[in-house]
């Protein structure tokens, strides 16, 4: 180990194979680096760009000590490996982002308590393990709410929305491990999100706010910037400033909240790597959230996080996403990214499309629609239904 920065050609483990790990391979490939993926994955999208993989699972000791030997740096690319695994990681290699910002991450009382101690406003929510628990926990926070498992929930999975008392029974025997969380139901008028980007030395730079807007719980569309008030972009870009320092991140951090209907910005997750709303920056952006990861993972200075263009991004999502991949190749001022993945399952990512406009010309709802052209098919929400 040289030291930091790290050196042209020094190796940056990515424990995970998916296609942000993918993404963040190929723009340190751009670098000067080489990418060492750990992965159970045979072909996965990000062992398809990278230099070496370690085949494994991310709990076996003898596996990830000679990942961890072979590599100078190890991060991660998705929340849901172990904690336990990146402890021992970190025993032989620097970790960034630290174990203990996992940890916070991938457990929702943590997270919920982490946030709320360090200032930053959520939703109402209570801890819940047993059924008499979730029934004071309603009586506080009233209907409607949902019902959430604490760990390795993602896309609308681990959780049940709770509209009348007959709901609470059932969603309290179908979600599993216990305890969950209840959170209060928020009136939001838009879901944003701020992707902010931290060095070691304290330095950051985050991304413009953006606007997310989900179909079945996925995301399907990012827009680039919000169409926000000013005062709470002022406020989404502060919250996002103050999670990165009081994790003492070293690395990339996506804080994901709700604008509700009085105007109040209302963290909701945070996410320790690069993020799905994020994509955006790679066409948008002279450095992208992907360089920014390695960047501050390899203790390279940090540029700023400006952009040269306003930007709506789609997710191809599944089958029906796939089938849209021959429209998106073939149509003028459509940039077209696809992951390497085999499988088109249903709700899968299987990649992505961004569209550029002007600095400053984001359209309103109807000329995205009309910009994005083949992608709104009728297989597919259409734009004015999806928030």
């Amino acid at each position: 180990m040289s030291g930091f920065p790290l050196p042209p050609n020094a190796t940056i483990g990515i424990v995970g194979g998916g296609q942000l790990g993918r993404m963040s391979a190929m723009a340190a490939a751009r670098l000067g680096y080489r990418c060492h993926v750990l992965t159970p994955e045979a072909d996965s999208p990000a062992g398809q760009v990278s230099a070496a993989v370690t085949l494994g699972g991310f709990t076996d000791p003898a596996t990830l000590r000679r990942f961890a030997e072979a590599v100078d740096v190890i991060s991660f690319e998705f929340e849901n490996v172990s904690a336990e695994g990146l402890d021992l990681l970190a025993s032989i290699r620097p970790v960034r982002p630290a174990p203990s910002v996992l940890r916070i991450s991938q457990d929702r009382i943590d997270e919920k308590t982490f946030l709320n101690a360090a200032g930053v406003a959520t939703a109402p929510w209570r801890s819940v393990e047993t059924m008499a628990e979730l029934e004071a926990a309603v009586a506080v926070l009233g209907l409607p709410s949902v019902l959430k498992t604490t760990r390795l929930g993602y896309d609308g999975k681990g959780q049940a929305m709770l509209r009348s008392a007959e709901d609470l029974a059932p969603a309290f025997e179908r979600l599993q491990p216990k305890p969950l969380i209840l959170e209060g139901f928020v009136d939001f008028a838009q879901e944003i999100s701020v992707v902010i980007a931290r060095g070691a030395d304290g330095s950051m730079a985050a991304f413009d706010t953006v606007e997310n807007r989900h179909a079945n719980h996925i995301l399907d569309l990012t827009l680039a910037p919000a169409r926000i008030p000013g005062a709470a972009d002022e406020m989404a870009q502060a919250i996002a400033r103050r999670v990165a320092e009081a994790l003492d991140l070293v690395g990339l951090l996506a804080v994901e909240m709700f604008l509700d209907a009085q105007g109040r910005v209302l963290a909701n997750e945070i996410a320790p790597r690069p993020h799905n709303s994020g994509h955006w920056t790679i066409d948008a952006c002279p450095a992208s959230q992907f360089e920014m990861h390695v960047r501050a993972v390899a203790g390279l200075p940090l540029p700023p996080a400006t952009r040269h263009a306003d930007a709506v991004m789609k997710n191809l999502i599944g089958p029906e996403g796939m089938a849209l991949w021959p429209a998106a190749v073939a149509e003028p001022g459509l940039i077209p990214h696809l992951y390497g993945k085999t499988e088109a399952l249903p709700g899968r990512k299987m990649g992505h499309v961004t569209r550029l406009f002007p600095r400053g010309a984001l359209p309103g709802d109807l000329g995205v629609e009309a910009a994005l052209g083949p992608l709104l098919s009728p297989l597919l929400s259409p734009l004015g239904v999806i928030a």
